[in-house]
C-alpha cells in the first residue's frame, strides 16, 4: 500500500510538473480564436484588430477561425467540447448569456466554459431614417404613441442585442413598434437607409458610417456614457431614465485549461485591446474597450443573464 501511495504521489507530481512546464513555456504555438460570427461583423473587426496585436506580442499567430450559425452554439459548442491545452479559446457577445432565457437547446454544458476576460462593449445608435419627422428621443415616442403599429423597426434577428434593446425602449417607454428581423445587422441597416424599416437600435460599428455620411439620422446612444465619435449625440437614458442596453464582447476557454494559461490569455488580450493604436481604431468604430478579471467578467455575465432575461420574459421573446 505504501509503495502504491509513493507511485500515485510520484506520478501526481510528474502531472503537476508537466502541466507547470507547459505554462511556463506557453504559448509555444498558434491560437485559434473560435468565433460565432461570420466575416467583416461586428466581432470579426473587434477580434481581428486584438489578434494582430496579440500576435506581435507573444510571437505566435492567433488565427481567427469563424463558424457562424445558430446564434453562436456552432462555435460555443466546438469550444466547450475541444481542448483545454489553451490554444483554442472563444468570442462570445452577449447573446451568449441569454441563449437559455431564449429557450435555446445547446448539446454542451454551459458551465464547461469559464470566463478568461472582458473585451468591449458596443453601444446601438437609435438612428432613424431621415424622413421620419422626429429630431430626438422625446419626438420619437410622441410619434409612436399617436401612430401605434405604424413604425416599423429592423433588427439582425430575433434574440440580439438590438431586438432586446428596442425591447426594453418599448416596455419602458409604452410605445407600440413593430419588429422586422433579418438575417444579420448589415441587411437591416440597408433597409433602414433605403426606408423599408423607420427605426433601429443599429451596432454602432455598423451605424457610424452611414450616421457621418448622413443616411442615417442618429437620435441617440443606448449606453451609459456617450461616444467619442458622436459627442454632442445625447444618450438614451436622458429621456428615458434608467434605460441602458449594449452589446459586449468576451473570452471564454474550456472548464480544465491551466490556470496559469487563462492569466496569460487574459493579460495579453487586456494589453492587446489596451493598445493606443488599437484602442483609438476601435473607438472610432465605437467599441468602448474595457478590460478587467475573468472573475470580474464572470460576474457581469451572471447580471447581465439576469437583467435581460427578466426583458426576454416580460416581451415573451421567442426564437425558432
Amino acid at each position: 500500500m505504501k509503495r502504491l501511495l509513493s507511485m500515485a504521489c510520484a506520478g501526481g507530481i510528474a502531472l503537476m510538473s508537466v502541466g507547470y512546464a507547459q505554462a511556463q513555456d506557453y504559448p509555444a504555438k498558434p491560437i485559434r480564436w473560435v468565433l460565432g460570427f461570420p466575416g467583416g461583423g461586428t466581432s470579426d473587426i473587434l477580434a481581428r484588430a486584438i489578434g494582430v496585436k496579440m500576435t506581435e506580442s507573444i510571437r505566435q499567430q492567433v488565427v481567427i477561425d469563424n463558424r457562424p450559425g445558430a446564434s453562436g452554439i456552432i462555435a460555443n459548442t466546438l469550444v466547450a467540447q475541444g481542448p483545454t491545452d489553451g490554444y483554442t479559446m472563444l468570442l462570445v457577445s452577449s447573446t451568449f448569456a441569454n441563449l437559455i432565457n431564449l429557450g435555446k437547446k445547446v448539446p454542451y454544458d454551459p458551465n464547461s466554459l469559464v470566463p478568461v476576460c472582458f473585451i468591449a462593449s458596443v453601444p446601438n445608435i437609435l438612428s432613424v431614417h431621415p424622413s421620419l419627422p422626429v429630431k430626438n428621443v422625446k419626438d420619437l415616442i410622441a410619434l409612436a404613441k399617436k401612430k401605434p403599429g405604424e413604425i416599423n423597426y429592423g433588427t439582425g434577428g430575433a434574440g440580439t442585442g438590438p431586438h432586446l434593446a428596442t425591447e426594453l425602449f418599448r416596455l419602458m417607454t409604452g410605445v407600440n413598434v413593430v419588429h422586422i428581423p433579418y438575417k444579420g445587422t448589415p441587411p437591416a441597416v440597408n433597409d433602414l437607409i433605403a426606408g423599408r424599416v423607420q427605426m433601429m437600435f443599429a451596432l454602432s460599428p455598423v451605424a457610424m458610417p452611414h450616421v457621418k455620411n448622413g443616411k442615417l439620422r442618429p437620435l441617440a446612444v443606448s449606453g451609459s456614457r456617450r461616444l467619442a465619435e458622436l459627442p454632442d449625440t445625447p444618450l438614451v437614458a436622458d429621456t428615458v431614465p434608467g434605460y441602458a442596453a449594449t452589446v459586449w464582447y468576451g473570452v471564454l476557454v474550456a472548464r480544465g485549461t491551466p490556470q496559469p494559461m487563462i492569466d496569460t490569455l487574459n493579460r495579453e488580450i487586456s494589453k492587446a485591446a489596451n493598445a493606443p493604436a488599437v484602442s483609438e481604431r476601435l473607438a472610432a468604430l465605437g467599441f468602448q474597450v474595457e478590460t478587467g478579471s475573468a472573475d470580474a467578467f464572470r460576474k457581469y455575465i451572471a447580471a447581465e443573464t439576469k437583467k435581460w432575461g427578466k426583458v426576454i420574459a416580460e416581451a415573451k421573446i421567442k426564437t425558432d
